[in-house]
């Protein structure tokens, strides 16, 4: 796969953000129906619509039909139809015969009333969706009034999950829309909290902030074990507007500290993808636990505005001055890494700090004489400044090459599943952003692997098979399982890149961990050359070596691979000679070997802890330089 190519798929799950790409039926537009019975009558179960009853002929609700039709292709994007119901003049009935029902707006999902609005609360676009919005998601984004109020819902998320705090100063404006269409996509991970109380924002900031513009404030719950424990918080630093909104969610979901052992110039990370710097925390092996707090510490201070990697000068050969204990890596093309030699971390966040407000600087020049040139451009296409999700708006119509995919359904999904060694089965909804986004990635992991026999990739939309993805306890979207022979083995858990897909599909062929018979299988598999179904796996590859006496550190390596399988490339050999092996790497058994580079280095380990809890966490520590 090209560098480009996996630059962008880790960027794809906000395409929701740049653009719509939900399945639509029918013309898009404000709907007319000719009473109010046609319309109750073609109500649909779980679909939501915002009605508005009016005489055939009302002059005084034109300004209000102008808004609401400009709004109905926004509030489409998230399945709700708008619609105009006329009210024949001899209709009596509650929404057509009341003279103030004549100037609300009802929102139904189902045939159940939600909400009315009043039409002068539904001024225009923004208010309607984000009015709407609000009224949907009532789970999803709570509304406070008093830091109590806040500090509560805090505790109760502590240690289960992060919360997005949002400050407006009204609600119906554009920031209010940008959280509601925010908390469409991520109120099923993060939960939202929004309050119009400029006492509250102020109560929770040391600054006096400004109570005339919207707030954003991450909240780490999360990492909050302790009830006693604060929630820590990084506010938004760019205006509240939807694509800063997900940009800034994006950084807060990434790493807080990324371990690298590798060359500075071949590690990408979302922050230079977003075009923030990346500092790198030059570490040696003496030093390694002082150095990650050094970088723990640094990272939080830089939270949102650069990302910091910690580097093992051990185990990268830079040919830089020894005593050089940083290194900064722009997002601009063809810029040099900077290594540098700094005091304390004072001057690593001042260096980050001071490089973003000269490059705001030439941005703001650049932004200047280009003005009309960019009107222009923006004209035809919206450019955004997540070059991932521009490349993505503008492939968003491109029809998927999705034949190498088998479609499932209730009728055929059980003997599908019997039909084959290993069947794959993505399950997403057609509505949903990220679904769609992992949709991409999944037709390129179809491409990859075609070819591979005793494999099927197929898929379940849940929208149109609710039924079957509750038989299967699927409780999100998207979700992927691999089924061996119509029985459920594993549920992928990693990133969603068409790399990391095509290895887990890959490795889940596999016993993990795979027991060899013979020392030159043993040896053909630390070369890669075993098994035939991994030949084209190019990472590394562990051998557990165990003798007859060491029972208890072979059954916790087996339960680690048991753990780790669709993600490592374990194998394991227990026979008589297991000795002679692991003496030829300077060990002895029980003993991890790890070979890199197809065979060519081949690092002896013993194993020293045979719980499968502390096996498990140093496979993954010995797997750091490859990720």
């Amino acid at each position: 796969m090209s560098a480009q190519k996996d630059r962008w798929v880790p960027s794809v799950v906000f395409l929701l953000f740049c653009a719509s790409s939900i399945p639509r039926s029918g013309s898009v537009g404000l709907q007319q129906e000719p009473s109010p019975q046609h319309y109750f009558s073609g109500l649909e179960a779980g679909r939501a619509s915002l009605a508005f009853f009016s005489p055939s002929v009302s002059a005084g609700a034109q300004p209000f039909l102008e808004q609401i039709e400009s709004s109905a292709e926004a509030l489409q994007d998230y399945g709700i139809s708008v619609v105009k119901v006329n009210c024949p003049k001899e209709d009596v009935s509650r929404y057509c015969g009341k003279e103030n029902a004549l100037r609300k707006a009802f929102l139904f999902r189902g045939t159940r009333l939600i909400r009315e609005f009043p039409t002068d609360a539904l001024f225009d676009v923004n208010s309607i969706v984000a009015n709407v919005l609000f009224a949907l998601l009532f789970n999803e984004v709570k509304y406070v009034e008093t830091l109590a109020d806040l500090e509560n819902m805090e505790n109760v998320l502590k240690g289960k999950s992060n919360m997005v705090f949002a400050y407006v100063p009204a609600t119906g404006t554009a920031e209010h829309r940008a959280v509601m269409e925010a908390a469409f996509v991520y109120g099923t991970i993060h939960q939202f909290v929004l309050t119009t109380e400029a006492a509250l924002l102020k109560a929770t900031s040391h600054d006096d902030p400004d109570v005339s513009s919207a707030w954003l404030l991450f909240c780490h719950c999360q990492q909050a074990t302790d009830p006693a424990q604060p929630c820590r918080r990084t506010a938004l630093g760019q205006p509240l507007t939807l694509l800063n909104i997900h940009r800034h969610l994006k950084l807060m979901g990434a790493p807080l500290v990324t371990e690298v052992a590798e060359d500075p110039e071949k590690v990408s990370t979302v922050h230079l993808q977003l075009g923030l710097p990346l500092v790198f925390i030059l570490s040696h092996k003496e030093t390694y636990e002082a150095d990650r707090r050094t970088a723990e510490f640094v990272a939080w201070q830089l939270l949102g505005k650069a990302g910091v990697a910690l580097l093992s000068r051990d185990l990268v050969d830079l040919n830089v001055l020894h005593r050089s204990n940083i290194a900064l890596k722009t997002p601009d093309e063809g810029m040099p890494i900077q290594y540098l030699v700094l005091e304390d971390t004072d001057e690593v966040i001042t260096l980050v700090e001071d490089k973003n407000k000269v490059k705001q600087i030439q941005e703001d020049e650049q932004e200047e004489e280009g003005e009309e040139e960019d009107e222009k451009e923006n004209n035809n296409q919206d450019i955004q400044d997540d070059q991932v999700v521009e490349a993505v708006s503008r492939d968003k119509k491109r029809e998927l090459p999705l034949e190498q995919i088998l479609v499932l359904t209730e009728e055929n999904f059980h003997s599908s599943l019997l039909e084959a060694a290993r069947t794959v089965v993505l399950f997403y909804a057609s509505w949903e952003a990220v679904s769609l986004a992992v949709l991409r990635s999944y037709s390129d992991v179809a491409a990859h692997l075609k070819g591979t026999s005793g494999v099927v990739l197929s898929r379940v939309n849940c929208w149109d098979w609710p039924g079957l993805c509750s038989q299967e306890n699927v409780t999100q979207f998207p979700t992927i399982r691999i089924y061996k022979e119509g029985q459920q083995s594993a549920t992928y858990d990693g990133m969603w890149g068409t790399e990391e897909l095509s290895s887990f599909i890959l490795l889940s062929q596999v016993s993990c961990p795979l027991k060899l018979a013979t020392v030159d299988e043993a040896e053909g598999y630390l070369r890669g050359e075993f098994p035939s179904e991994l030949s084209s796996h190019r990472h590394t590859s562990l051998l557990g070596v165990f003798s007859t006496a060491t029972g208890e550190a072979r059954e916790a390596f087996e339960e680690a691979g048991n753990i780790l399988s669709g993600h490592v490339r374990m194998g394991m050999y227990f026979e008589d000679d297991a000795l002679a092996l692991s003496r030829k790497y300077s060990v002895s058994p029980p003993a991890l070997l790890l070979a890199r580079s197809g065979g060519r280095s081949v690092e002896g380990i013993t194993l020293s802890k045979p719980s499968v809890q502390d096996m498990v966490q140093m496979i993954r520590y010995e797997l750091l330089d490859v990720f």
